[in-house]
Parts: C-alpha cells; sequence; structure tokens
C-alpha cells in the first residue's frame, strides 16, 4: 500500500481524500488547522505549517509520494525530498514556475505560448510609469489565492490600489470567454485532457460564479485551445494535473490566462459529469495506473456556494433541501464549521442534457441557497 501525503487541507484536499478510499493508499495531510475540510477523512493528521522547510521535509521523508492543494508550499523542502527518492507531483521544478506568476508570464514568453502582454513592477512608485499601459491588471507575483492578490487597474486614479511588491502587470483582454482545460499527464508521459470548461466570473468577487461543461466553441478555436493547453503542460515537463485558463478573445484569439499545478475548482463538474473524474484522475497518477477516461457523461453546470455578504460566525444553509429536491443536482458541503463573506463554503453540480436548462438551474440556486450565520 502506497504512502502519498497531501500539503493542506482544505477543500481540494477533502474530494481527493473521498476518492483515495477507492485505492489501496494511506493517505497523510500536513495543515495548520486540526479542524480542517480534510482532517477526519485521512488515515493521518500532522499540524503543522506547509510553507516551512522543516515542517514539510519531516512530514514527506516517510512516503513514497507527495502533492499539493494550494501552491503556498515550501519548495526547497520538495526538491529535497525528491532529491532522496519521494515522488512528488507536480515536480518541484513546475511548482516554482507556477508559484511565482512574475515566473509563470516569463514561462509563456520563453516557449512562443500565446499570453496577454505584460511588465513587471517592482513597487507602486514603478507601477506609477506605466499609466499608459492601463486598461491592465495588476497581480501580485507571489501569494495571491482565489481573487485576492489582483487588482483591476482601469485609470490613472487606480494606480494608488497596485501592489508595493513585485507584481505582474498585464494588458486587459476583451474577452469573449474564459475556458479552463484539465490536462492530466501520468508518470510515463501519456496525456489526456478533459473537455474544455467555461468559466462565469462574478465580478464583485472575482470568483468563479458558475461554470458550464463542455463549452460550446468552434472547431478552430477548440483546436487552438487544446493545442495551447497541451503547449503549457509539455513544457512544465512533469508528471500530474494542471489546470490551464485561456482566453478567447473578440477575434478568435486564444491566450493563456494563467495556469495551477493541482486539482482546481474549474474542475469539480468532472465528479459527476465525468467518467473519470479529476480527483480520481491524480490518484492514478500518483499511483501509476492508467490514466481515466475524461469523456464527458452529459453536459455540467457547477455553481460555488460561498458565504453571504454580512455573515460571520457558524454556518447555517438556507435553502438546502430546496436545492436537493432538484432533479441530477448534487450537494457539495466542504465541512467548513465558519462561515464569512465570500468564502467558499461548497458546491453544486447540476447534469442534464439541455445546457439553457442548466443556466436556468444554476441561477435558481444561486438564489435559493444561502449561507448565513446562526
Amino acid at each position: 500500500m502506497k504512502r502519498i501525503g497531501i500539503l493542506g487541507g482544505g477543500q481540494l484536499g477533502r474530494m481527493l481524500l473521498q476518492v483515495a478510499a477507492n485505492y489501496p493508499v494511506e493517505t497523510y495531510i500536513l495543515e495548520n488547522d486540526e479542524h480542517c475540510p480534510s482532517a477526519h477523512l485521512c488515515h493521518h493528521f500532522t499540524k503543522g505549517d506547509i510553507k516551512d522547510f522543516e515542517t514539510v521535509y519531516q512530514f514527506g521523508k516517510g512516503l513514497d509520494a507527495i502533492t499539493i492543494e494550494i501552491e503556498a508550499v515550501n519548495v526547497e523542502a520538495l526538491e529535497k525530498l525528491e532529491a532522496e527518492g519521494v515522488k512528488v507531483f507536480p515536480k518541484p521544478s513546475a511548482l516554482r514556475i507556477i508559484k511565482n506568476k512574475i515566473e509563470q508570464k516569463k514561462f509563456y514568453q520563453q516557449h512562443q505560448i500565446p499570453t496577454s502582454e505584460f511588465l513587471i513592477t517592482e513597487n507602486k512608485e514603478e507601477l506609477k510609469a506605466f499609466a499608459s499601459f492601463l486598461p491592465a491588471a495588476h497581480k501580485i507575483g507571489m501569494g495571491g489565492y482565489d481573487g485576492k492578490g489582483v487588482e483591476l487597474l482601469k485609470t490613472e486614479a487606480d494606480l494608488e490600489r497596485g501592489f508595493e511588491a513585485p507584481s505582474v502587470l498585464e494588458k486587459l483582454v476583451s474577452i469573449e470567454k474564459e475556458i479552463a482545460m484539465i490536462v492530466a499527464v501520468g508518470q510515463d508521459g501519456d496525456t489526456t485532457m478533459y473537455p474544455p470548461a467555461e468559466m462565469v466570473f462574478d465580478p464583485l468577487l472575482n470568483l468563479l460564479d458558475y461554470q458550464i461543461s463542455p463549452s460550446v466553441l468552434p472547431e478552430k478555436t477548440l483546436w487552438k485551445v487544446e493545442a495551447i493547453a497541451m503547449a503549457v503542460v509539455r513544457n512544465l515537463q512533469s508528471p500530474g494535473l494542471f489546470a490551464v485558463e485561456l482566453f478567447v478573445d473578440k477575434n478568435g484569439d486564444v491566450l493563456v490566462n494563467e495556469t495551477a499545478p493541482r486539482v482546481h475548482n474549474s474542475g469539480h463538474h468532472s465528479i459527476e459529469g465525468n467518467y473519470s473524474s479529476q480527483f480520481d484522475m491524480l490518484w492514478r497518477i500518483m499511483l501509476g495506473y492508467p490514466l481515466g477516461c475524461t469523456d464527458a457523461i452529459m453536459p455540467s453546470v457547477i455553481l460555488n456556494i460561498v458565504g453571504d455578504e454580512g455573515f460571520s460566525g457558524p454556518a447555517h444553509y438556507e435553502g438546502l433541501e430546496d436545492v436537493l429536491k432538484m432533479e441530477n443536482a448534487f450537494v457539495h458541503l466542504y465541512g467548513k464549521a465558519q462561515t464569512k463573506p465570500g468564502r467558499k463554503m461548497g458546491h453544486v453540480t447540476v447534469i442534464g442534457k439541455d445546457r439553457s436548462e442548466l443556466t436556468y438551474k444554476a441561477n435558481r440556486i444561486k438564489h435559493l441557497l444561502k449561507v448565513k450565520s446562526k
């Protein structure tokens, strides 16, 4: 039985552990919070800081393999573990590129992968010299997550909101569609990809509002999307699961926005919507099994359940029974005891043949299901 560790114990770790029960694997979690969503589902829980070298090294050195559920981990410890024979998914070399948005953009440029025009800024003072480059998105190099660490700067007056740390200033693109491609790479280099998912964002929270899969794209655009996503992953030269987020602009050009080296919010629909879910796929990769079938069983829509504005404290779900009455609606709550505004508390997937009905149901769920506090 393989011993596999996960750095981070949030909802991604939780969903990985739910699938781990199907395989001969002993699971280990490292996380600072013993009440995290993953804590009670793993075989072994270690309380500790995933950013600390010694903690990560000691946690990983007795394991067969290790993976991550968030990029903000100690890469140096993973490099040492890899050198000592522990398999790391994705490779620390890929993680090093991706976890720093500056390095990530340089990587796309170096490999002629189309991405939006960008500049690098060291501080706010330097940013002010680039007013003529606006409108643009300012993304902090290290530590941004889930919409945090990104500021949309449209006019000179917005420059005040920029970051004091090394960051990327990316030219805004006139977006027609935002697409996510989940790509799986086996230990033997075998690759497969999931059908494209189309993301619709909440402009206030800068978080995924809902997403539909497979996205309906013109054939030539689909080819571009697939070829570019594959180019990103191929050049990272690492086994693992990758989520490549892309923009399709008004001219039909395809640009890479960013890449996540792990299971991702944009692949949650695959639990019910695809034959092998993204979580099942990552276990297959780590255990050296054949890759699963990525075909869609049926079109699907996912909707994030986030904490309502004005509510902080013990979570209380309003409208849950109404959603559970809906045909082919699957509710996933992440086991977070406390809610706060904008916090991801769960998601709902709906599957069905009729796309317009899926969109209708997503909007209905959005108005029905509220996370408040007692």
